[in-house]
């Protein structure tokens, strides 16, 4: 009882912080805005309030500029992590994240796949569809060769990623040369990973699907936990193994490419947070998945707020800023790594 009432209050303490970093992120900027106009402003759209604000343009800057951002940050970031928390699970790897596994990549191919054809224009739905596919067969690529008997070597997993990775980039390197000058703008931004320009519409198009797969796969958190103890012991406890992993790795691929359309290849996100997680609070999924969630939309939003004001007026691209983050932490990894193994 007093660990299950210990892990409430971990994720009560960590939604607390996600509020918080949530307000401060809609408040800070170029034009710096009190938290109360921020409420009012968040009352007046919930609730048709008529309120009256401090500042001329406050309600047109926080709704239509920074809240969608802010939002689509916590969305993308918490997915990410979750994803990678899952991917870890499922590979039994610290070193598992949808970057690392090439995941990212084939939501990157279905995206430029999607610009390239032009249907970007026609509908916000032909990029996730597009990005889900690719990601999802470019992540069984890699698990089938990464994985004997349903463990994974570190040098194994990451030379598989790599050599998909450099596959599909040099595919998608064929694509952009045979595009016209528009097209290829467009990916250019797209690729570096931004949530520059994010509104209402990249909202409504992730949000319900990434929530609502997002507490699917927490449900899955003892079956994820039965995982870890090997394949034998899961068909012992009525659990298939690869039948399970084709499904959450399904799942994890959705929420990825669903992030990645709306804002680029975001690297490491999905490898530090579930880690330090880990670190925290220990091996149990089920308290692993919501923190990894809550604390990875906390991590994006505030790598984005630094991208945006770290040099202001000037705009650095947020995945710069997990990349400097991330990078020496996955190399950290990697040494960790390679002394246990040896």
């Amino acid at each position: 009882m007093e660990i299950i009432d210990r892990e409430k209050k971990n994720i009560i303490f960590i939604i607390l912080i996600l509020i918080t970093v949530f307000v401060l992120c809609i408040s800070i900027g170029t034009v710096y805005i009190p938290f109360l106009e921020i409420w009012k402003v968040i009352l007046k759209k919930l609730f048709n309030l008529n309120l009256a604000f401090q500042g001329l343009n406050y309600e047109e800057i926080i709704y239509y500029v920074r809240l969608p951002r802010v939002l689509v940050g916590c969305l993308v970031g918490g997915g990410l992590a979750l994803s990678g928390a899952v991917m870890q699970s499922v590979f039994k790897n610290p070193m598992a994240d949808a970057g690392i596994l090439g995941i990212s990549s084939g939501a990157s191919l279905g995206a430029v796949i999607t610009i390239a054809l032009g249907l970007t224009a026609k509908s916000m739905i032909y990029m996730p569809v597009m990005a889900i596919i690719c990601s999802f067969v470019l992540g069984m690529i890699v698990y089938k060769l990464s994985s004997y008997r349903g463990r994974t070597s570190t040098l194994t997993l990451i030379l598989s990623g790599v050599a998909m990775s450099t596959l599909v980039g040099a595919i998608i390197s064929l694509i952009i040369t045979n595009i016209s000058e528009h097209q290829m703008k467009e990916y250019v931004f797209w690729s570096m990973g931004s949530l520059v320009g994010r509104r209402w519409e990249h909202v409504h198009l992730i949000a319900i699907p990434i929530i609502l797969i997002s507490f699917y796969i927490m449900r899955y958190s003892r079956e994820l936990n039965i995982l870890l103890l090997g394949d034998e012991e899961s068909h012992s406890l009525g659990i298939n193994p690869n039948k399970f992993r084709k499904k959450i790795l399904f799942l994890a691929s959705v929420i990825v490419a669903l992030g990645v359309c709306v804002s680029g290849y975001i690297g490491f996100v999905g490898l530090i947070i579930p880690h330090i997680t880990r670190m925290i609070v220990g091996a149990n999924n089920k308290i692993v998945l919501p923190v990894s969630f809550l604390s990875g939309g906390i991590f994006l939003m505030v790598c984005d707020l630094f991208a945006r004001t770290l040099f202001s007026p000037t705009e650095i691209s947020v995945g710069i800023i997990t990349s400097i983050l991330g990078a020496p932490y996955f190399i950290y990894l990697l040494l960790k790594s390679r002394k246990e193994e040896f």
